[in-house]
């Protein structure tokens, strides 16, 4: 185990559907842990339902002192080990915690989680609940879709925006996309005035 001094984030995987149990778990043990939900309406032959889901499966965030606490986590009925790298836990930048925040008081623009991270034009948000984050387009048109993509468990989130709220990333536009580069600038002056 690395020595990392003082509280940071960091990802645990659990067994298949304990997320909530280890929450609860974890935070009986006064252990500061999140776990981002989603509420979605789930389909029965007889009924409809409303349903709160992890937005991540398999996973549940614990600020901790990892020299301190880590036995405790790891000794929670259902966590399965930290996500690192070797013996190594990755630790999980705090924006990324307050982006994901931020992603589940929008659920009506998530659409899908992901594992990978697609192609495309990386874009920067300028307006709305999700202003600054960064992502990738994967649909073009009314209202576009990206991905913010979290490397450190290697996951990511569709979410639904509108165009004029995305602007490329400089040094990211294909040279025979100037015109978007340039009429994104546009787009930014206009945001400005506001």
């Amino acid at each position: 185990m690395v020595e990392i001094d003082g509280l940071h984030w960091y990802a645990v995987y659990v067994r298949s559907r304990y997320e909530k149990k280890v929450h609860q778990i974890l935070l009986e043990q006064e252990v500061v842990s999140f776990l981002p939900m989603l509420d979605t309406w789930k389909q029965w032959s007889d009924r409809k339902k409303k349903v709160s889901e992890p937005l991540f499966r398999g996973y549940v965030f614990v600020q901790i002192d990892i020299r301190k606490e880590h036995i405790k986590v790891l000794d929670t009925e259902g966590v399965v080990k930290f996500i690192g790298i070797r013996r190594t836990p990755s630790i999980i930048a705090a924006k990324d915690i307050d982006w994901l925040r931020k992603l589940v008081r929008e659920p009506d623009a998530i659409t899908r989680t992901v594992a990978s991270l697609p192609a495309g034009q990386r874009v920067r948000v300028l307006a709305g609940p999700f202003k600054d984050f960064e992502g990738v387009v994967v649909k073009e048109g009314r209202e576009s879709r990206f991905i913010v993509f979290f490397d450190s468990i290697m996951q990511g989130v569709e979410v639904s925006i509108f165009p004029d709220f995305l602007m490329p990333i400089k040094g990211t536009v294909p040279s025979h996309e100037d015109s978007a580069a340039k009429s994104s600038l546009a787009v930014e002056k206009h945001f400005l005035r506001f």
